[in-house]
């Protein structure tokens, strides 16, 4: 049967034999979307409870800002950051595809439609799977998010993408389900394409000749807690699901002797906090009379991003002198008035540059955070922000900067807690020092040394947090914004940003 199912993974083209010794070491990455620090418990997660005392936990790592999905799929993919790879948020504006409203990237087509507008450029840096093409290995990813998180791991479709509604090549679907199975309906929890896909994985990226890196992004528990928030029983259990899936990856490596022949790293794309704001951006400009309409082209909302037509300074000025009143409103970011520079062009705001999101070409003129506190749920989960809904993310707190990083398997030390800084971006450059594939000059992630068996952190500079403070008067008092980084080896990090109104 072995052989059978080797044969056809051959014959499909899906699956690259590498030339290479069947000792080779490969690397799984595995994403729990929406995965805070706290969830990961004895009780809630074993398996990756253990793995966290086992292997290496890096306690202080960090989520590419704004702190939602997409971007993080593309932070990781590239080892960059929005001003490089130019994925600026979940939802982003193309005039290019319309002139009115702003695009949701989450869904494939979406992406396609980029893509020919932007001739072939979707994302603006190499990605992961570009890096192994050009030295001759693949990348398959495995997700039951949605189908442009999917793309945004494999954009060049290096290999495969195996999605309940995306399989890539799409010349290989109708065979590649007949080895796996017909993909089952999205619910919520959604346990039955979290266990669809980690099938997969087992038949596709363990195989003998499979690819050199896999990933697999499970999407939970983030789904089910927009619906039920943050520490919801629900959730909770969603959470115990994904992990229970992740139990069975890390049982068929051990029948398959095969621990030490994977390198495994786990984290997230962001955290989470529940959700009290009764306000949104895009109906708060209308009603002061700062965007004409939903449909205007005046002022166009993407997330908290806010394109003015024409860059019209006074249009510019405007809304954000508006903004920096409310209460609900948090950090304000607009375009610095030089290279270098950490200020705004505008009173009171810091510049894109400040948070890594000034590309030359995607950024909008003003970027908005909501409020965020300390305050506990119901449920006892710290981190409370000002947006609408139930439970979220997408903003600067701590609650959903701050994420986990587990790393095991034979390039990893053992039982070793690291308190340096690290990101989504450093992610695949340590894959590709670890598979000694250089990595390409559009990566500004660093290689997480300290973390390798046989790395090290000596003559390296010690971390340092350091805070930049604007502040800027209005009719009921002065608004105060303070954004907190930790500098460590040349890179810095975004912390949280905190807003306070006297």
């Amino acid at each position: 049967m072995r052989k059978k199912l080797l044969f056809v993974f051959l014959l499909l083209g899906v699956v690259e034999t590498f030339g290479q010794s069947s000792d080779r070491v490969r690397t799984l990455i595995v994403l729990f979307d929406g995965l805070r620090p706290d969830y990961i418990s004895a009780q809630t997660m074993p398996n990756v409870f253990a793995l966290s005392h086992q292997g290496c936990y890096a306690s202080h790592h960090h989520s590419i800002f704004p702190t939602v999905t997409r971007v993080n799929a593309s932070s990781y993919a590239t080892g960059t950051y929005p001003a490089a790879h130019g994925i600026m948020g979940n939802t982003v504006y193309f005039p290019e595809v319309s002139t009115t409203s702003g695009l949701n990237t989450g869904e494939y087509e979406n992406l396609q439609k980029i893509s020919e507008a932007t001739e072939g450029h979707l994302l603006t840096a190499t990605s992961l799977g570009e890096a192994l093409k050009k030295a001759g290995s693949q990348l398959m990813v495995f997700s039951s998010g949605s189908t442009g998180q999917a793309l945004m791991q494999n954009n060049s479709v290096n290999g495969a993408i195996i999605h309940p509604d995306l399989i890539l090549p799409e010349t290989e679907r109708e065979r590649i389900l007949r080895i796996i199975g017909s993909p089952p309906a999205k619910e919520t929890p959604n346990r039955a394409q979290h266990e669809w896909i980690t099938s997969a994985f087992m038949h596709l990226g363990l195989a003998e000749d499979g690819p050199l890196v896999n990933a697999i992004w499970y999407s939970d528990p983030d789904g089910t807690s927009h619906r039920d928030g943050v520490g919801s029983p629900s959730a909770i259990s969603a959470i115990t699901y994904v992990d229970a899936q992740f139990g069975r990856i890390l049982a068929a490596l051990r029948e398959r002797n095969l621990t030490d022949k994977f390198n495994i790293i786990i984290t997230a794309d962001h955290g989470f906090v529940t959700h009290v704001g009764k306000t949104g951006l895009a109906n708060f400009l209308i009603d002061h009379g700062l965007k004409k309409s939903k449909e205007s082209d005046d002022v166009v909302v993407a997330g908290g991003a806010i394109y003015v037509k024409d860059h019209d300074p006074g249009s510019i000025a405007r809304i954000v002198k508006t903004l920096i009143a409310e209460e609900w409103v948090g950090a304000i970011f607009t375009a610095g008035e030089k290279a270098g520079e950490m200020t705004g062009n505008i009173p009171g705001t810091l510049s894109f540059e400040s948070i890594h999101w000034n590309n030359p070409k995607r950024s909008a003129d003003i970027l908005v955070a909501v409020n965020w506190d300390n305050r506990k749920n119901i449920y006892g989960f710290a981190g409370t922000d000002l947006a609408t809904g139930v439970a979220g993310h997408g903003g600067l707190s701590p609650y959903e900067v701050h994420i986990p990083l587990i790393a095991t398997g034979p390039g990893f030390k053992r039982e070793y807690k690291s308190d340096l800084p690290t990101g989504n971006i450093d992610i695949v450059p340590t894959i590709l020092s670890l598979s000694g594939i250089p990595a390409p000059p559009s990566m500004t992630g660093r290689v997480m040394s300290e973390l390798l068996r046989n790395g090290g952190n000596k003559g390296r500079q010690k971390p340092m947090v350091k805070s930049i403070s604007v502040s800027s008067g209005y009719s009921g008092g002065t608004y105060h914004l303070t954004l907190d980084r930790t500098t460590y080896d040349g890179h810095w990090y975004i912390d949280a940003a905190h807003v306070v109104r006297k």
